[in-house]
C-alpha cells in the first residue's frame, strides 16, 4: 500500500510538472526566455565623444579597460545618438523612441507614464531580472524608484562652484569623487545580488562632463593628477574664424560659443579643459576594470553581457564651439561596444546604429520580447556574426528644445551624406558630402548640382517626422513657462 501511495505522488508531481510547461510555453514572457539569462551591466559616460577612446585613434588618451571591451566584443565605429542632448539622449534609451515620439526634454514637465511604462527596466523586473541603477537619471520622472529594485540617483551638485560638484559622495567616513563612488556602488551590487536571478545593473557616470558653475570646469582623482602631465594636447581643427563666422547668428550668440571662452579660448584653457576631461575618462576607465577583475573573481565575467556607449558627443573647440546640441557629427557620434563572453567573437561596425537601438538590444540579450512601440533595431546579431538583417539606410537626428540660446534644428544622415536645418531661425539649410568631406566644412546646399539630392532630403526627413508623430501615446505636455511654437 505503501509502494501504491508512493507512485501515486510522484505521478502527481510529473503531472505538475508537465502542467508548467505546458504553461510556459504558452506564456510569450517565458516562450522568449533562454535558460540561462545572462547578468547585464549597461555603462553610460556623460558627453564623452566617439574619439575619446583609445581604441578609435587617439593616441593621447589611456583607456586600457574600454578599449579591452572594444577588442574583445563588438566595437560600432558609427554610433549616434539621435538628440545630442543629455536628458533627451537618456529618455530615448530609457523608452527605445525618438524625441518626436516621447517628446522629453527640459522645460516640457516630467516624461509621460505612457511611455515609461515600456521602458526598458519595467519589461527586465516583470521578466525575472533583479535589477539595480546608480548615477545621474538624468530624465525628469516621478516614479524612478519603482523602476529598478535599488536606484540611486545622483549628479553633480550644482549648489557648488568648485571641486564639491564632484565632491561629495561618501564611502565611509571618505569624502570621494562621484565616479569612485558609482564604481563602488557597481560593486556592492554585484556582491549582494542574489544567486538565484540574473541581474542588470545600470551605471550612468557623470564623467566626464565640465562642472558648468565652477571656472576651472573638469575635477579629476587625485590619483590622475599626473596622467597626460608631459604632454601637449594638440589645436583642434577648424578653430579659424571663417569657420566660426560661417555660423548662423544664433549659434554664434548661443551657448556653444559662450562655453568655448569657459573652456577653450586660451591655449591654457585649452589644455587644462581636455586634461582634464582624459583624466576624468581614465578614471571611469579605472572603474570599468575594478568592476571587471570583481566579475571575474566571483566566476560571473563568463555569463555577463556589458554594453558601453556615450550619451552624446561634444565640441573640443572646432568652429570656436563646446558642448553638443548641435547637427554635426563631432556632437552626434559617440563610442558604443558591446561584449557578450558567450560569443567570444571580436567584429569592427561600419554600419550606423543609434542610442534607440540599446533598447531594444538589452531586451534581446535578455532573451524577452520588446515592445512594438520602440523604433531601434536589436544589435545583438552583429556580436554573432558582425552583421544584421535589420539596419540603418538613413537616421533622424533632431534637437527639439525650443529655447534662444540654442537653435533647435533637425536632419537626416547617410553613411555618405547629411542634410540638416536649422528651425525657427533664418538660416540656410546645409548638406555635406561625408565621404569627401567627413569635417563637414562645404556646405553643397546653394549649388544647384545638389537639388534633386536636396529634395529627396527634404521628403525624407518629412517621411521620418511624420511617423515619429504618429506614434505618439499621448498628446504633447507644455509646461506653463514653456511657449511652444508650430511643430
Amino acid at each position: 500500500m505503501k509502494t501504491m501511495n508512493n507512485h501515486l505522488s510522484q505521478r502527481k508531481v510529473l503531472c505538475l510538472v508537465l502542467l508548467l510547461l505546458v504553461v510556459k510555453s504558452f506564456n510569450p514572457m517565458y516562450a522568449k526566455s533562454k535558460s540561462k539569462q545572462p547578468n547585464i551591466i549597461f555603462i553610460l559616460t556623460d558627453d564623452q565623444r566617439y574619439d575619446a577612446l583609445g581604441y578609435a585613434g587617439n593616441d593621447i588618451i589611456q583607456t586600457p579597460e574600454m578599449d579591452k571591451l572594444a577588442e574583445e566584443g563588438t566595437y560600432f565605429k558609427k554610433a549616434f545618438v539621435t538628440t545630442p542632448i543629455c536628458a533627451t539622449s537618456r529618455a530615448s534609451i530609457f523608452t527605445g523612441l525618438h524625441e518626436r515620439t516621447h517628446n522629453y526634454t527640459f522645460q516640457r514637465g516630467p516624461i509621460k507614464e505612457a511611455y515609461m511604462a515600456t521602458s526598458y527596466p519595467n519589461v527586465l523586473k516583470e521578466g525575472g531580472y533583479y535589477t539595480g541603477f546608480f548615477g545621474k537619471f538624468g530624465v525628469s520622472y516621478e516614479n524612478t524608484d519603482k523602476l529598478f529594485d535599488v536606484v540611486e540617483d545622483y549628479d553633480r551638485n550644482n549648489k557648488y562652484a568648485d571641486y564639491r560638484g564632484y565632491y561629495y559622495k561618501t564611502i565611509g567616513e571618505d569624502t570621494v569623487h562621484l565616479t569612485r563612488y558609482t564604481g563602488h556602488k557597481a560593486q556592492e551590487f554585484i556582491a549582494n545580488a542574489p544567486k538565484n536571478k540574473p541581474f542588470f545593473l545600470s551605471l550612468c557616470f557623470s564623467a566626464p562632463h565640465a562642472h558648468d558653475k565652477a571656472p576651472l570646469q573638469y575635477f579629476w582623482q587625485d590619483k590622475n593628477d599626473e596622467m597626460y602631465g608631459d604632454v601637449t594636447v594638440p589645436k583642434p581643427p577648424m578653430t579659424e574664424d571663417k569657420y566660426f563666422k560661417q555660423l548662423p547668428k544664433e549659434v554664434r550668440l548661443g551657448f556653444n560659443h559662450t562655453r568655448w571662452h569657459w573652456r577653450y579660448d586660451t591655449p591654457e584653457k585649452y589644455q587644462h579643459s581636455m586634461k582634464g576631461y582624459y583624466r576624468m575618462i581614465s578614471g571611469v576607465d579605472q572603474e570599468i576594470g575594478m568592476i571587471r577583475q570583481q566579475l571575474e573573481d566571483l566566476g560571473l565575467a563568463e555569463n555577463t553581457i556589458i554594453i558601453f556607449m556615450g550619451d552624446n558627443g561634444h565640441y573640443f573647440g572646432e568652429r570656436q564651439l563646446a558642448g553638443k546640441w548641435l547637427m554635426h557629427d563631432n556632437s552626434l557620434r559617440v563610442p558604443m561596444m558591446i561584449v557578450d563572453p558567450r560569443e567570444d567573437k571580436h567584429f569592427d561596425v561600419e554600419d550606423m546604429v543609434l542610442n534607440i537601438d540599446v533598447t531594444k538590444t538589452i531586451l534581446d540579450a535578455a532573451g524577452l520580447e520588446a515592445p512594438e512601440i520602440y523604433q531601434g533595431n536589436s544589435l545583438m546579431p552583429y556580436t554573432k556574426t558582425g552583421t544584421s538583417p535589420t539596419k540603418h539606410e538613413t537616421i533622424l537626428v533632431e534637437h527639439l528644445w525650443e529655447i534662444e540660446q540654442i537653435p533647435s534644428s533637425e536632419g537626416i544622415r547617410s553613411d555618405n551624406w547629411k542634410y540638416f536645418r536649422y528651425r525657427f531661425i533664418d538660416a540656410p539649410e546645409e548638406l555635406y558630402n561625408l565621404k569627401n568631406d567627413p569635417m563637414e566644412k562645404h556646405n553643397l546646399a546653394q549649388d544647384p548640382a545638389y537639388n534633386i539630392l536636396l529634395h529627396n532630403f527634404r521628403n525624407e526627413l518629412e517621411y521620418q517626422t511624420r511617423k515619429c508623430k504618429e506614434a505618439k501615446l499621448v498628446s504633447d505636455f507644455t509646461d506653463p513657462k514653456y511657449i511652444k511654437k508650430n511643430f
